[in-house]
């Protein structure tokens, strides 16, 4: 080996050396990118007589400076990172807008609950009327307004899953072709550590869309997804898409197309932008929206009940101020058949049996028979086998199920909504002011000169209940059979007697008080049609009566009287809007066997605070997973990140060693040079 040759394969080396520093300061700011490093060995020495003597040097290797557990823990990071940003994102804004005061619900529940003090205070003040009807269809379009950004929300994260399917599916297309690329080089030559650099990028941004578990096979890598299906598998892939899902066309659920068969995934699929789409609606967008719903509906069916018990200023027993909640319309919305039901099935009418005790789950509800169906609740509760036959139509939690249409067929299911759609359905419905039940429905009238007081009388069967025939006959029978008396005889060894009697004087009943002791009398008064017919009840054979109580105090007179009738025209009486405006911290929400429930006020209160609370942990699980991703990152960059001063000292160095080389080359001329001239 001549000296010539020797300072060849320096000069060699050192360009190369240069060129790679060259290639790291140019790719500086390139995504991915891993610095290089040129490998370079001594040549083979050779020998002259008894000692070797060196040959010069060989470039063993341009080599990528890469760690596959510090690329590994980028991934992972990436992932969590993106799916906390993504969950954040959704939540924060669901948060101000549920906490704040202009466009939250507690302000305009206590509008509207303050309208009806006002109400209360003077019952026969149209004015005060009329801003309550004003109050009442503010505080439904403040449902509708939530609602519908709640579901537009939805809307939003349908077609951002469908876009980053599409997104996944690229990247999963990149990956195989660079799988595809990588093998076929990594056969024939060295690693090809751009393409490397460029599969392990597509790798992390795929991270940063869904979670994933990367697998090295050979010189290929498999990407799964969810709970291990495969998106790529070398250099073929599978397909991601949203599609509406079966069970709940309205949400989207992501499909795993794997050529000859379809896997939902949505169920597993965690991390990345998608999981915290999807974390969220599970986790906050679904149950704010069924608790709103539910407060609707509590708030709806409270108001129009109780104002069923009262008589309004033109004299009628009150009107509804809201819609019905079980209008045939919003039965038949309650419930999604799944796509997989057998042709020609029915669909399952769901009925508000009891607001109090709805929960904010859903239900799945499976036919195990033409009649014969089991219900699942969203939290996993089994809550029992049924039968479409039983009569009256079981209750759980508050609802009831008919069939309607088709016959069902074993295995066909429903996905039962009872509250998601209470807020958006919500309407105020009275117009006039004046149809306000402010009185209750009975008021009371003591004789002359009396000697005993009395508490207004109370109507303890309830008026407004879902029997619309009983309502009407309970209406019927107080219009028409009042009013009615209640008079007293002479007191007698420390008791007095007293007779209840109808319109036309017959006695309903008798009994007796202790006089000067408060005496609570619950008064059975017989029931009659508008014809003054009595009303007879087809199982006893015995005339109905309704129940009304009254408090006796003093020393009735004999011959006093205390005559009760249905609550007249214009009346001052408030004792119903005082009924109505005690539904603000009534108990109404969530009342079952375990729980006495919650007001209307703090139902709403606890929706703002769980969200809240969630927000807060987002918020920290943000802060924390940037910083985790911050520290692999810098991990990683510290390995394999281009340092501008490193590369910088390393470009004076090899220019130096170029220089050298150079010089080795001009020495081995000039002796070249002299030993020609000298022959």
């Amino acid at each position: 080996m001549s000296l010539l040759n020797i300072g060849m394969t320096g000069l060699n080396t050192a360009s190369t050396a240069l060129t790679t520093t060259g290639n790291n300061i140019s790719n500086v700011d390139t995504a991915g990118y891993s610095r290089q490093q040129t490998v370079q060995t001594t040549s083979a020495s050779q020998q002259y007589g008894n000692v070797f003597i060196g040959t010069g040097t060989t470039l063993a290797d341009v080599r990528r400076v890469y760690s596959a557990y510090l690329d590994s823990q980028l991934q992972t990071s990436t992932s969590l990172n993106s799916d906390s940003s993504s969950y954040l994102a959704q939540v924060k804004p669901t948060d101000s807008m549920l906490s704040d005061t202009g466009t939250g619900m507690t302000a305009s529940l206590q509008k509207f609950f303050t309208s009806l003090q006002a109400v209360s205070s003077n019952p026969t003040d149209d004015p005060s009327r009329q801003t309550t009807l004003t109050s009442a269809q503010a505080l439904s379009d403040k449902f509708n307004a939530i609602a519908k950004q709640l579901n537009d929300q939805n809307t939003g994260i349908n077609t951002n899953l469908s876009d980053m399917a599409g997104q996944v599916n690229k990247l999963a297309n990149s990956i195989a072709q660079f799988n595809d690329q990588i093998s076929r080089v990594t056969t024939a030559a060295g690693a090809p550590n751009d393409l490397l650099d460029q599969r392990s990028e597509a790798v992390r941004q795929l991270s940063q869309l869904v979670g994933t578990q990367v697998v090295e096979r050979g010189s290929s890598y498999d990407v799964y997804i969810g709970s291990g299906q495969p998106l790529v598998m070398g250099n073929s892939t599978n397909t991601l898409s949203a599609v509406p899902s079966k069970d709940d066309p309205s949400r989207s659920s992501l499909q795993l197309d794997r050529g000859t068969s379809t896997v939902d995934i949505t169920s597993t699929v965690t991390g990345g932008e998608i999981g915290g789409l999807l974390r969220y609606r599970s986790d906050v967008l679904d149950p704010s929206l069924n608790e709103l719903g539910r407060i609707a509906m509590v708030t709806a069916d409270q108001m129009n009940s109780q104002q069923a018990q009262g008589i309004d200023k033109n004299g009628n027993f009150g009107s509804a101020i809201f819609n019905d909640i079980n209008n045939a319309a919003l039965i038949s919305q309650r419930s999604i058949a799944s796509a997989n039901n057998s042709a020609g099935s029915g669909n399952l009418n769901v009925t508000i049996a009891n607001t109090g005790a709805l929960t904010t789950n859903d239900y799945k509800v499976t036919f195990t028979s033409a009649t014969n169906y089991s219900v699942l609740r969203s939290d996993g509760t089994n809550m029992g086998a049924f039968s479409t036959t039983t009569t009256p139509a079981p209750v759980i939690d508050g609802i009831t199920l008919s069939l309607t249409g088709g016959a069902m067929s074993a295995g066909d299911s429903f996905k039962v909504t009872p509250t998601r759609g209470g807020a958006s359905d919500i309407q105020m419905v009275m117009t006039n002011g004046q149809n306000l039940a402010a009185a209750a429905p009975l008021a009371g009238v003591t004789s002359a000169n009396n000697g005993g007081t009395y508490t207004q009388p109370t109507l303890v069967s309830q008026l407004g209940t879902p029997n619309a025939v009983n309502n009407a006959q309970l209406q019927d029978a107080i219009k028409y059979g009042t009013p009615v008396k209640l008079v007293f005889s002479a007191a007698a060894a420390g008791t007095q007697g007293y007779t209840l009697t109808d319109p036309q004087g017959n006695v309903m009943g008798t009994g007796t008080i202790v006089p000067g002791q408060a005496n609570t009398l619950n008064l059975s008064v017989n029931m009659v049609d508008s014809s003054g017919t009595p009303v007879m009840d087809p199982v006893t054979g015995l005339q109905k009566t309704f129940t009304v109580q009254t408090t006796v105090n003093g020393n009735p007179k004999a011959g006093e009287s205390f005559t009760m009738s249905m609550t007249g025209a214009s009346s001052a009486d408030n004792r119903n809007s005082t009924a109505l405006i005690a539904l603000q911290t009534k108990q109404t929400v969530g009342t079952n066997a375990t729980s006495k429930g919650s007001s209307i006020t703090d139902a709403y209160g606890t929706l703002v605070s769980n969200v809240g609370t969630k927000a807060a942990t987002a918020t920290s699980d943000n802060t924390a997973t940037t910083t985790i991703l911050t520290n692999a990152k810098g991990a990683r960059d510290s390995l394999a990140g281009v340092n501008l001063d490193e590369e910088s000292a390393n470009l004076v160095k090899y220019q130096q060693y170029y220089t050298a080389a150079s010089q080795i080359i001009k020495a081995a001329q000039s002796i070249f040079s002299t030993l020609i001239s000298s022959l």
